[in-house]
């Protein structure tokens, strides 16, 4: 039997006032909700992922998965919700109830560039609690071992030689490969041709294959082929020398000023989740971002572990919004 049905069946047994059965219900109704959420969580939880399985975002929060399991004490599940460039995955997570149950993974496109490109069925500041930035990572301009570009110099002078003769691959209109690649379009005021794909995979085999001249990408998709002497790298777009490539320099270094793009991960819980829970989540992560073993496995694929504040993330996300919100409207860039 429900717990509100015996509450009234007892409490009707008594001659109260219709006022004081209602105060007395809605009382002891909201203690059962407080125990409730004191005993959070007393069940598995989803922890939704916005692309497929054996991508960056996936292979993070698996990492992530066996320690929280440990803070928590109980099962996290990963929820691979993917397509639509994160978006999908984004939209399923902003309509889950704000009960602690769910948290997602999040990260520059579905999180901040794709609503800046068309109109999505969530809100990235009405549906989520931006919790905590948890990795970052730079990007690497890379391209094929066989091509006679041995710097960065040699490529942009080709491409001043031969305007839109140089192409550049990317994992779609808006994604940091196209986003990171416009700037230095902008910095620099030469012209290359955009050959956008459906992914960054796709990109990474025609750049191996020859079909295109360059790429900017993740560390992960290409941190094999750099080892195994298969693609060159010209330069990453971090502030400071990364430790995965330490001989690669900076596009700082080779003379573009500024031009710094950053991959990011941070964790969202949905709108109006109780606090009590949200400090939780952020106590269970202050933890697991702490962790030795982590952070390791971070560096293996390519990112920095990284832990910060609340204020700080929404901080950190100001700051994004007002870059790339700047560069799609100078850029006229539009989803496809």
């Amino acid at each position: 039997m429900k717990i509100t049905n015996v509450l009234r069946i007892n409490l009707e047994n008594f001659k109260f006032s219709k006022a004081l059965y209602s105060f007395v219900l809605f009382f002891l109704l909201g203690i059962c909700a407080h125990a409730e959420q004191a005993v959070f969580p007393a069940k598995p939880i989803k922890f939704i992922v916005t692309y497929p399985a054996g991508g960056s975002s996936d292979l993070l929060a698996r990492i992530l998965t066996r320690k929280l399991n440990e803070q928590f004490g109980q099962p996290i599940i990963v929820d691979n919700k993917n397509g639509a460039a994160g978006s999908i995955g984004m939209d399923y997570a902003a309509h889950q109830a704000p009960d602690g149950y769910s948290f997602v993974i999040g990260n520059l496109g579905p999180a901040l560039v794709n609503p800046m490109l068309s109109k999505l069925s969530y809100n990235m500041d009405q549906d989520f609690i931006p919790l905590c930035l948890i990795a970052t990572g730079p990007n690497v301009l890379v391209v094929n071992a066989s091509s006679p570009y041995k710097s960065l110099d040699d490529l942009l002078n080709a491409a001043r030689a031969a305007p839109d003769k140089v192409n550049f691959g990317s994992s779609g209109a808006g994604s940091m490969s196209h986003l990171s690649t416009e700037m230095i379009m902008g910095k620099t005021n030469v012209k290359l041709t955009h050959v956008p794909y459906k992914g960054g995979g796709l990109a990474v085999n025609d750049l191996l294959a020859g079909h295109i001249d360059f790429l900017i990408s993740d560390a992960l998709p290409v941190m094999q082929f750099i080892k195994s002497g298969q693609l060159r790298p010209l330069a990453v777009t971090s502030a400071n020398r990364f430790s995965a490539f330490p001989n690669v320099p900076t596009f700082n270094e080779v003379g573009i000023s500024g031009l710094v793009a950053l991959n990011w991960w941070g964790i969202y819980l949905p709108a109006k989740t109780p606090k009590n829970i949200v400090d939780k989540y952020l106590s269970a992560f202050t933890k697991v971002m702490a962790d030795e073993d982590v952070k390791a496995q971070f560096a293996s694929l390519g990112v920095d572990a990284v832990m910060s504040t609340p204020k700080e993330f929404k901080n950190f996300l100001v700051g994004e919004t007002s870059k790339y919100s700047k560069l799609i409207k100078e850029n006229n860039i539009r989803s496809e």
